[in-house]
């Protein structure tokens, strides 16, 4: 059949207009109040993302993308690196090397495909031993296309900050003592920005714990209690076998993925721990309620 101007007018007619691009959700460091220590006590000024501590959750399946539009609403540069995944340097977020700082009011689109499952998380990259330790840090989880068979998928950002008795962030960040001894070392430490962060968890349920260090440069000894579990990735990276938890030391960026099965009794509380050289603390609790599963399953 030949295609005449009348047909071809007529298929325009019926044809969809091209809609405009979706535009980026925003991702916006700015100051905020936080309650790092509890809800009693005085509030800390603190920059987040979006104004929270961590930053919003992004979470999405493999091979899908990530796009953000960095507006910065803080006093001084700063841009955005997305730790430990694979993507093109003009989006690792590098100010300096593989971008411009983005300055205050300025903003940056970060658009790039997720090539690997893990559990990542993004942070500035400018005047980065100031901007994390005011809490600018957020998860970034990519699911696999089968991820293991859990109850539940739990990412907890462990931090320390440097707090005076009014809850105010001490504001030496280059002092010289802290640049010769390995970093600024807080004294209060978080789990995703509560002091005395707590979630309920089924007796015998099985759960995956998404371990982030975003410390500046405190390295935690962590162990397990009312717990028993496997470490089964590192840094992204899943291992060839599931290691046993004892120990686990994690260091500055570090994460770990640990699958867990809750043994506490009904009742009774499980408890990531921090060991230190005072003794060993909960960082973490876990209230258990009543058991779902009927029994154990088997290792991972």
């Amino acid at each position: 059949m030949n295609l005449t101007r009348r047909h071809a007018l007529a298929l325009i007619a019926v044809a969809p207009l091209p809609t405009r691009a979706e535009e980026a959700p925003t991702l916006t460091p700015k100051p905020a109040r936080a309650r790092l220590i509890g809800p009693e006590a005085p509030s800390t000024v603190v920059w987040g993302y979006d104004g929270t501590v961590p930053g919003p959750e992004i979470r999405l399946r493999q091979g899908r993308r990530v796009r953000r539009r960095l507006v910065n609403a803080l006093p001084q540069p700063t841009s955005v690196h997305w730790h430990g995944i694979r993507i093109d340097n003009a989006m690792d977020g590098v100010a300096g090397l593989t971008q411009p700082a983005v300055g205050p009011g300025e903003d940056f689109l970060y658009d790039f495909v997720a090539p690997d499952a893990g559990t990542w998380w993004y942070h500035p990259h400018n005047r980065t031993f100031e901007q994390m330790a005011r809490g600018l840090y957020g998860p970034l989880i990519v699911d696999e296309a089968e991820p293991p068979d859990v109850d539940e998928d739990v990412t907890l950002m462990i931090d320390d900050w440097r707090l005076d008795a009014e809850a105010r962030i001490d504001g030496g960040f280059e002092r010289i003592f802290d640049l010769a001894h390995g970093g600024r070392i807080g004294n209060w430490i978080t789990v995703n920005g509560d002091g005395g962060f707590t979630q309920v968890l089924p007796q015998g349920s099985r759960q995956r714990l998404r371990l982030i260090n975003a410390a500046n440069a405190r390295i935690f000894e962590l162990s397990l209690k009312g717990m028993a579990g496997w470490v089964v990735a590192l840094d992204g990276m899943p291992l060839a076998d599931p290691r046993p938890v004892d120990r686990l030391a994690l260091a500055p960026a570090q994460r770990a993925d640990l699958i867990v099965d809750i043994t506490a009794e009904t009742g009774d509380e499980a408890f990531l721990v921090s060991h230190e050289r005072d003794g060993g603390y909960a960082i973490a609790a876990f209230p258990v309620e009543a058991a779902r599963r009927e029994a154990r399953t088997a290792p991972p």
